[in-house]
């Protein structure tokens, strides 16, 4: 089985009201259920604010560290879930119910093959 990385991209600024968000979570709850009964769930996890982000990066052979996202933009990723799956047909499945319950775009993208040996 292939892993996929299902990124969830989100708009900047504060979460939804309690009256959109708790709906919303109860739906995410039920699918990474889901994913963990068909034994697809690897891990998942959400992110804090793109504030929070510190970009380490090589420049002139010195390592330096800044504040902030390595990207502004208006949306970011909130958070992901790596899944595994028979192939991509099925990684789109589970990423087309991540996106019908949290009504945000989903990234699935397939890991690269490395050998453990």
């Amino acid at each position: 089985m292939k892993h996929y990385l299902l990124s969830i991209y989100q708009p900047d600024g504060p979460p939804p009201p309690p009256e959109v968000l708790d709906p919303i979570m109860r739906d995410l709850e039920a699918v990474n259920a889901e994913l963990k009964a068909a034994g697809a769930w690897v891990f998942a996890g959400g992110l804090h604010p793109p504030s929070t982000a510190t970009v380490v990066r090589l420049k002139d052979h010195e390592v330096l560290t800044t504040d902030g996202p390595y990207i502004e933009g208006k949306e970011h990723i909130g958070g992901f879930t790596v899944i595994q799956a028979a192939d991509l047909d099925a990684a789109l499945e589970w990423g087309r119910k991540l996106a019908r319950a949290i009504t945000l775009p989903i990234e699935v993208r397939p890991f690269q093959h490395l050998s453990t040996g």
